[in-house]
């Protein structure tokens, strides 16, 4: 299921849905253009407590999935600490996926 998601990330990457780096995060999450954001597991706790609280005002949903470096490869470069799905029906795919991820790993942290 994991592959699933970093298929989908690969997609949206691809088809041009997808921006990634802490920057265009924090962009496309403020202009409201961001369906999903998903953080690496290794991320910094400062990274991850910005964006859990910017993606809480803002209402977006939030994932701690993966680490850097395949985070990185699904979308074709080397490594990244967070990437913003930005069309609703991927995000809604991989958030589906993400969610029966959290399930079977009995609901802690998705672990890759």
């Amino acid at each position: 299921m994991e592959k699933k998601v970093f298929s989908y990330i690969g997609l949206a990457a691809k088809a041009g849905k997808l921006v990634s780096g802490e920057f265009m995060t924090e962009k496309a999450v403020k202009e409201g253009k961001a369906k999903l954001v998903v953080v690496s597991e290794e991320a910094s706790d400062n990274t991850k407590k910005m964006f859990t609280n910017m993606c809480t005002y803002y209402k977006v949903p939030i994932y701690f999935f993966g680490d850097k470096t395949k985070l990185g490869h699904a979308i074709g470069k080397e490594f990244r600490a967070s990437l913003v799905l930005l069309d609703k029906g991927l995000a809604d795919e991989v958030e589906k996926q993400l969610n029966m991820l959290m399930i079977d790993a009995g609901d802690e942290s998705i672990q890759s």
